[in-house]
């Protein structure tokens, strides 16, 4: 792929020179055929070096055809990192996430992998974080300072209820936040977005009597198809496993099983993806592989620079290469 085709024509030029360059020795040749005395003409005549005499043309045609393509300016695919992108994370910190089916416990396992996750995180990008349980509250609008981040995901606490639907409008809001504080300094518009949503279990938000609590107003999958409409895909990460359990009263416990389904709902409805973790080490990977895709991104860049360096040199090599062997200038 090239951004300038059109100098490949120029291979044209180089073809003919190429051809220019046989057709005189054939001349030279024949006309030195001529000559009837060929005894004397050895006698006379310097002898002329072998097939390394050609090596100053054949240098500076192949320079010609490698700046041909540096010319045209071909291009390659290449992940390079992203300097404008938000990511907002959202954590559930529910009473469930006191749970010790993961070592010590969902909580504190989810606040070491969140605060790897910011340092991982390209630089370039502006980290947002956002914590619900019976409400949603954006505790660090998206900045690409990760130090408040971390500070921010150390002081977690655990509160009652799971209000989803409230914490994805919630980061929807602060992406919009965002995004409008950059309108008038940046010509490309709003940066790309992504939610980063990690929950243990699905909204329990009593209902209101108006259908499914994810499907109410301001339920789950209500949110999610809002941030289908707005452009910001929600990544679910599901964390925790099946046989979690809390106490609620001494000597009393209940189970707090994961919900996968609902989660995936959520990603599905949303255009993002769906992870499960069922450990920090699993969740870790699951931040790093959501890290790399939001971090990242593919790209046409230049490459014509290596071919300016080797037409460059070849032209150098073919000049002197023409100096060394017949003392002049091909």
């Amino acid at each position: 792929m090239f951004s300038a085709p059109w100098w490949l024509l120029l291979f044209l030029v180089v073809a003919a020179l190429a051809v220019g360059y046989v057709l005189l020795l054939r001349r030279r040749r024949r006309d030195t055929l001529r000559f009837t005395n060929l005894e004397l003409l050895d006698r006379v005549a310097p002898r002329r070096p072998g097939w390394y005499r050609h090596l100053p043309a054949a240098a500076l045609i192949t320079a010609l055809a490698v700046l041909t393509v540096a010319l045209a300016g071909p291009q390659a695919e290449a992940r390079v990192p992203r300097n404008r992108a938000t990511v907002v994370l959202v954590i559930d910190v529910s009473l469930s996430m006191q749970a010790t089916d993961v070592e010590p416990s969902r909580l504190v396992a989810a606040q070491i992998a969140a605060k790897d996750f910011a340092d991982q995180l390209t630089p370039g990008v502006n980290l947002g974080l956002v914590a619900f349980a019976g409400t949603a509250a954006v505790l660090v609008s998206p900045t690409v300072d990760r130090d408040p981040v971390k500070r921010a995901v150390d002081g977690l606490r655990l509160s009652e209820s799971t209000a989803t639907g409230e914490a994805i409008f919630a980061a929807m809001q602060s992406v919009e936040t965002f995004s409008q504080s950059l309108s008038g300094v940046s010509e490309d518009g709003a940066p790309p977005a992504r939610i980063v949503l990690m929950s243990d279990g699905k909204q329990t938000i009593p209902d209101s009597g108006t259908g499914a609590p994810e499907e109410e107003p301001r339920g789950s999958f209500t949110a999610a198809a809002a941030a289908a409409d707005a452009g910001i895909p929600v990544s679910t990460i599901s964390f925790g496993t099946r046989y979690g359990t809390i106490e609620i009263e001494p000597g009393q416990t209940t189970g707090v099983a994961v919900d996968d389904e609902s989660m995936r709902r959520i990603a599905e409805i949303s255009g993002g993806q769906f992870f499960t973790a069922a450990s920090e080490a699993e969740l870790r990977q699951v931040y790093a592989e959501l890290g790399e895709q939001i971090g990242y991104e593919t790209r046409r860049v230049d490459v014509s620079r290596p071919w300016l360096a080797g037409g460059a040199l070849l032209l150098m090599v073919g000049l002197g290469a023409g100096l060394a062997l017949g003392r002049r200038l091909p």
